[in-house]
């Protein structure tokens, strides 16, 4: 990775548990390449639960809970996804405030998989255009997206950049615009 992230901090926003692990691993990694530094933050502190697929898989430490930072903190955010991540962070208002927050204040949010349904619950899709795994895109439409069907997609019709991506296999293009976005902002 070529892109600068040196001086940035990159919230990466996780449940307790469920979370795909190579959709949050690859792209922290993208980010420490880049120089960034990433920040785990959960809705717990301790440890969260990632899992390959339905399979349990590696445990990782929580750097921050969310009620112990704010947006001013960080200079981007990632949602990696995983289908019970997202899905209890939705019914968690602390963890979409938190979300939210990024789009208020204009920073850029990459979300891959699932993750967009904590993004729904946000309010914040209405004019947007993203992807997301295909069984996402009625949530999407009725929370005002357009939904496509693409590696990655880079919606700027908003108060941020939103980066979005349908699965792990369309990790590289998205760790890559993911990357490339946060050194611009």
């Amino acid at each position: 990775m070529t892109d600068n992230l040196n001086g940035k901090t990159i919230a990466f926003l996780v449940a307790p548990e469920g979370i795909e692990q190579v959709e949050l691993t690859e792209p922290w990694e993208a980010v420490k390449e880049a120089g960034g530094t990433p920040r785990l933050v959960s809705t717990v502190s301790g440890t969260v639960q990632a899992f390959n697929h339905l399979d349990a898989a590696d445990t990782f430490p929580v750097d921050d809970t969310v009620e112990s930072v704010s947006v001013g903190d960080f200079d981007g955010l990632v949602l990696p996804g995983g289908v019970a991540n997202p899905d209890y962070l939705r019914t968690q208002e602390t963890a979409v405030a938190f979300a939210r927050s990024f789009f208020d204040e204009g920073k850029p949010v990459a979300a891959i998989c699932h993750a967009p349904w904590t993004l729904i619950e946000g309010g914040v899709l209405a004019g947007r255009t993203i992807t997301s795994w295909p069984s996402l895109q009625t949530d999407i439409r009725n929370a005002g997206g357009t939904w496509v069907d693409e590696e990655v997609v880079e919606c700027t019709a908003g108060p941020n950049s939103l980066i979005t991506s349908r699965n792990p296999d369309d990790l590289p293009a998205f760790c890559a615009k993911l990357t490339s976005v946060f050194a611009a902002s």
